[in-house]
């Protein structure tokens, strides 16, 4: 026999649901998933187990919204279709503005997803939770920028055929440098945006503040990206150095930004 409101039972589950059973259930369903990232932390891989976490529910959010995507192909949309149609050079003049063109594009797009990644952490106070969270705070770092990279990734791969057919690009160097340069050249973007993002999170104009951040710092990585690509397109000189250079670049602000972000997260 089921318990209605006409019981007394009844009554009280009744009362319990109006007065916020439903609150306190999802209370302790906070305090259960806590638990739960206490005891991922006292396991070895806690560092990697909530990057992954992080990693797979920023994906999601992405996956739904699109906004960070859709923003960045628009916008390389127009670089490339603006300057098709501003100037019509020849063959041999494309392979050498090509990457000037390619990296710039890429660098303004970035942007849009570099602002998208801690702005969605500041609704219902997410940032501040996982401030006050026993979770490592490198591992939000580290899946904020692997989530970036596979962002812009997934940009560069859907824009360069698109700048091959409007420039008429030929490779005339080792075309297997590109690959390198273009992983090494997009981390040197992101990790440094994610954490000069982080830094500018809770000023009023972020959006203007990342870009005076950034852009200044990635000066030396730009140089090399654009360098390497323009010699491999035109096969004049080797990539090796451009590629050495760019490494070095990733290690040194890479170390960097994982020993200071800690530091930015917790900052009133």
């Amino acid at each position: 026999m089921g318990l209605g409101w006409g019981s007394p039972d009844g009554v009280v589950r009744g009362s319990i649901d109006v007065w916020g059973f439903n609150d306190v259930r999802q209370e302790f369903q906070i305090a259960d998933f806590r638990l739960q990232i206490s005891a991922v932390r006292g396991r070895g891989m806690s560092l990697w187990a909530v990057t992954l976490a992080t990693l797979v529910k920023d994906i999601r959010l992405e996956w739904r919204s699109k906004d960070a995507l859709n923003a960045m192909l628009f916008f390389s949309l127009l670089v490339v279709v603006i300057f098709s149609f501003s100037f019509d050079p020849l063959a041999e003049e494309s392979r050498h503005i090509a990457g000037g063109l390619i990296w710039v594009a890429f660098l303004f797009a970035s942007v849009v997803a570099l602002n998208q990644t801690w702005a969605r952490e500041l609704r219902n106070q997410v940032l501040d939770a996982y401030r006050v969270s026993p979770a490592p705070a490198n591992a939000l770092f580290l899946a904020k920028a692997l989530g970036n990279f596979l962002f812009v990734s997934v940009l560069e791969a859907l824009m360069t055929p698109l700048f091959v057919i409007f420039y008429n690009l030929r490779v005339l160097g080792p075309a297997w440098q590109l690959i390198p340069i273009a992983v090494l050249g997009t981390w040197a973007l992101v990790v440094n945006g994610t954490f000069f993002a982080a830094m500018s999170l809770r000023t009023r104009s972020r959006e203007i503040m990342l870009p005076l951040l950034l852009f200044p710092v990635s000066i030396p990585a730009v140089i090399a990206m654009v360098a390497g690509t323009t010699s491999i397109l035109t096969g004049e000189e080797s990539a090796h150095f451009y590629i050495v250079l760019l490494l070095t670049y990733d290690v040194v602000f890479t170390t960097a930004c994982l020993a200071l972000f800690g530091m930015i997260l917790h900052a009133e």
